[in-house]
């Protein structure tokens, strides 16, 4: 099975593992003392790169091959091998794909035009004044949402 697989910026497995990752190369995974368990034991991936982000520890992407034995859930897969056939450094890709994401809510709220601006554009300089206007208009909504909640709680235990 192909999949998706997110590392670490050190290109290193995890959890004390430590081994590099090397285009081409395929760890494996003992199991004959220690059978393969999801989220336990042994090398993980996902069919489809966006579940493989939710476990992405760092934004190293890589395409890789699962074999040998696999076990499958529905939102990744565990193997007792895992080849890299080929990866890179996908934070641009993963900057962008965010802003794309905020721009497709962002007529949810009135945000503010320094927001607006940086999701379309990207441009660091905006980034700081588009987070402290973004967290000012998420503070004050959480506020009125609040109030309002407590209010009619404090009414209905009258």
């Amino acid at each position: 099975m192909e999949g998706w697989y997110f590392a670490q910026s050190n290109n290193c497995l995890r959890y004390g593992d430590n081994r590099g990752i090397v285009i081409g190369e395929t760890h494996t995974v003992d199991i004959t003392e220690k059978q393969l368990e999801m989220c336990e034991w042994g090398l993980h991936a996902s069919k489809r790169v966006i579940d493989a982000l939710k476990y992405a520890p760092g934004p190293m992407v890589y395409r890789v091959k699962l074999s040998g034995k696999v076990l499958h859930q529905s939102d990744k897969s565990v193997a007792e091998h895992r080849t890299y056939l080929w990866g890179y450094d996908a934070t641009d890709v993963l900057l962008l794909f965010a802003r794309r994401c905020a721009l497709d809510v962002v007529h949810l709220w009135d945000a503010p035009q320094v927001v607006i601006d940086y999701l379309k554009t990207g441009d660091e300089k905006l980034r700081t004044a588009a987070r402290a206007a973004a967290w000012a208009a998420v503070r004050a909504a959480a506020g009125v949402k609040q109030n309002r909640r407590l209010t009619s709680m404090i009414v209905a235990g009258r």
